[in-house]
């Protein structure tokens, strides 16, 4: 029999018992389980939604110090943080459970009859939303909570009527088979069908990939690597049938700053900015991995501030050894590509030292190595010499979930063009503060252009991520009993 091992990701060391891996008789019943369940829960008023989202944040707050305790051996991450990523947590099945309770996943458009021929009449018609099916869940390795077996994608889809099936990341099997067991007691509880939290674990791709090309499944979201998120769209695409993928891929989140900007800033912004390409060891996806800069003395001072800052700096451990190994695998690539180490101490320790290092515009746009994500606590400066070679970076750049620009105060046309080219390749465009950090709120948009996702229309952090597991239906001449519904599925 398979079997998944967790590690202590300070140590290295084995953590706790090997775990099975699922065979495919598993899957398949996980999967028909939240089938079975999918087929009363899509109409379920917002009411119950509610009380099922509303007693999960209950469930995990209770479970707190067990819950942090597990996820601290197996990432490394630490209390603090992971104390605050439980609570967004909650938060998150909270809000999603205000969204429908107050009829956010029931929102229609009535369209009454118009007397009349075509094209100035027609008859009487309304666009409902109807909840997909089975959604296949991918947890994230760099979330413990907030993108694993209760984030965010589960609370969305439970929200929108969906049943899900989590496909647990192999680096926190034990965190998730803990908070797997709450979800079950929660059901339990308030008399609900199992089926509509399932969850299964495997090693390696294919579980993945069988559980993309299950039929039952209806969708699926995943938080990841550009490349294990582009073979499961493939996959998804590759069905007789084929599904809505929402991935949340790699991305750089460039930070342009103008040389006012970084003058005026002074050493409070150097001290922001090291703190954020090292928040959590640089393990986040909207982790500052590029400074676009122009070439000025201002900008040189800022530089040469901001690697002293980065030497003081000792990121925790990283996830997995084989993160580490991606760390300096990605790092040697820049430096063969043509990049300039600024700071650059390779060692074997599972804790990495900051990486700085700096390539000029031409080398970045005409080199592609450069404009892969490295994935922890390194970033790339590309010095350009115009706004037009700004731009030019930008595009080669192509999508990112995030881009910072610190100095767009003054309306010139020169900013003008950078916004453009900002929000051209980017789903959130920041203008103070730094990338890390996503909140979770109506407005948000997390998901840009290829490569950071596979569908830039979608978000996976705020309260339209919910629309994600609604298909638009339009009922047109209804009877009065449905129209009296407003929305609600019956």
């Amino acid at each position: 029999m398979s079997t998944l091992q967790s590690f202590n990701a300070r140590t290295g060391e084995a953590f706790g018992a090997a775990l099975p891996a699922n065979t495919t008789d598993e899957l398949n019943a996980a999967v028909e389980k939240a089938h079975a369940a999918f087929d009363s829960w899509q109409a379920s008023d917002g009411d119950q939604r509610a009380s099922l989202l509303s007693a999960l944040a209950t469930a995990l707050e209770q479970d707190r110090e067990k819950l942090v305790e597990l996820a601290d051996a197996e990432t490394g991450l630490g209390l603090p943080r992971l104390n605050g990523e439980l609570d967004r947590t909650a938060f998150q099945l909270r809000r999603f459970a205000h969204i429908a309770q107050s009829g956010g996943a029931f929102a229609f458009t009535d369209d009454p009859a118009v007397a009349g021929a075509p094209p100035a009449g027609h008859p009487a018609m309304m666009r409902v939303r109807v909840p997909l099916g089975p959604v296949a869940m991918f947890s994230a390795s760099n979330f413990p909570f907030a993108f694993s077996v209760l984030g965010g994608d589960t609370a969305s889809a439970l929200a929108a009527g969906c049943s899900v099936v989590v496909k647990v990341h192999s680096g926190h099997p034990h965190t998730s088979a803990r908070v797997y067991q709450l979800a079950r007691q929660t059901l339990a509880s308030l008399c609900l069908h199992e089926g509509l939290i399932q969850m299964v674990q495997g090693v390696g791709n294919p579980i993945g990939v069988a559980l993309i090309q299950h039929p039952l499944i209806a969708a699926a979201a995943f938080t990841g690597s550009t490349r294990g998120g582009a073979a499961l769209r493939d996959a998804a695409r590759a069905r007789p049938r084929p599904i809505p993928f929402y991935g949340e891929l790699g991305s750089i989140n460039p930070v342009l700053a103008t040389p006012a900007a970084l003058a005026q800033g002074g050493d409070a912004l150097v001290q922001t900015l090291a703190g954020s390409i090292t928040l959590g060891c640089g393990q986040f996806c909207t982790n500052p991995g590029l400074l676009v800069l122009q070439r000025s003395p201002e900008s040189q001072a800022f530089v040469a501030a901001l690697t002293e800052a980065l030497k003081a700096i000792q990121p925790h451990a990283m996830l997995t050894r084989g993160m580490r190994e991606a760390l300096d695998v990605g790092t040697a690539k820049q430096l063969a590509a043509g990049a300039k180490p600024l700071l650059h101490s390779p060692v074997t320790d599972i804790a990495p030292k900051p990486f700085l290092a700096e390539v000029d515009a031409a080398t970045f746009i005409a080199e592609q190595q450069l404009q892969e994500e490295v994935f922890g606590p390194a970033s790339l400066i590309v010095w350009t010499d115009s706004v037009q070679q700004t731009l030019q970076v930008l595009h080669a750049v192509g999508g990112t979930l995030t881009v910072t620009f610190w100095g767009a105060d003054n309306d010139t046309p020169e900013t003008r063009q950078l916004v453009r080219g900002a929000m051209s390749i980017a789903g959130r465009v920041l203008f103070a503060g730094v990338p890390t950090g996503v909140a979770v709120a109506v407005a948000q948009q997390h998901g840009g252009p290829w490569p950071s996702s596979t569908e830039p229309m979608s978000t996976s952090v705020g309260d339209a991520a919910l629309d994600r597991f609604l298909r638009p239906v339009c009922l047109q001449d209804m009877p009065a009993w449905l129209v009296q519904r407003q929305g609600r599925p019956c």
